[in-house]
């Protein structure tokens, strides 16, 4: 802990307190945006589900633990990253603010309506009150935050190979968790790394200096 602390210290102190303060801004700013949508969302959702080549064809499975507890335990090893990778910090926490803001928009556009056979997450399970205080929300389809900021967090990590990997491989399983809970549209699945890596290009030309961090 206490080298972890130092290596915090050092990177902050060269980098400046402000730099940490604009992403914090931005990132609570982006939250607040998406609040925004999500009260529009459940305002004007549609109660009529559209037809889909994949859910109409496939079988629900429960792979709620993949949902719930595995985006807890992705946000765990997202904030160990932080503490053990603190050059990632500043890109990663504004790259996740604009994809909040985009997905915002994106969400806002189109009002679907429940899949009739839509996986209901079990409430007893482990962690469940926190997952639906940060994650949970009822009518947010086109796209999948779950596969985009996983996704995301693969691109960020694009050269550390094992955490590229991991990321990987939990933006896929998180991608199979909702189409065979039936908890998105395939289109959004299948959708979302496309947009995210537009996502994550836009965020490399705006925040050019802090994704030299990472690069450089």
């Amino acid at each position: 802990m206490h080298q972890i602390y130092l290596n915090q210290k050092k990177f902050w102190q060269s980098i400046g307190w402000q730099s940490l303060l604009s992403g914090f801004l931005f990132f609570v700013l982006a939250i607040l945006v998406q609040h925004v949508a999500y009260n529009y969302i459940d305002n004007r959702a549609s109660v009529t589900p559209v037809g889909d080549l994949l859910l109409d064809n496939l079988p629900i499975i429960n792979l709620d633990i993949f949902i719930v507890q595995g985006s807890l335990i992705l946000t765990l090893i997202i904030v160990y990253l932080f503490l053990i990778k603190p050059k990632y910090f500043l890109f990663s926490i504004k790259s996740l603010a604009l994809f909040l803001i985009i997905r915002s928009f994106f969400i806002s556009l189109t009002h679907l309506g429940v899949n009739l056979h839509q996986l209901t997450l079990n409430i007893d399970g482990v962690g469940f009150g926190i997952y639906d205080f940060l994650y949970n929300s009822k009518n947010d389809f086109f796209f999948s935050g779950h596969v985009g900021v996983t996704f995301l967090y693969a691109l960020i990590l694009w050269k550390e190979t094992f955490w590229r990997n991991l990321f990987l491989i939990f933006s896929f399983i998180m991608g199979i968790s909702m189409i065979f809970g039936h908890m998105h549209y395939s289109i959004d699945v299948f959708a979302a790394p496309f947009i995210t890596y537009s996502i994550f290009s836009i965020a490399k030309k705006v925040f050019t200096k802090d994704f030299k961090l990472i690069t450089g």
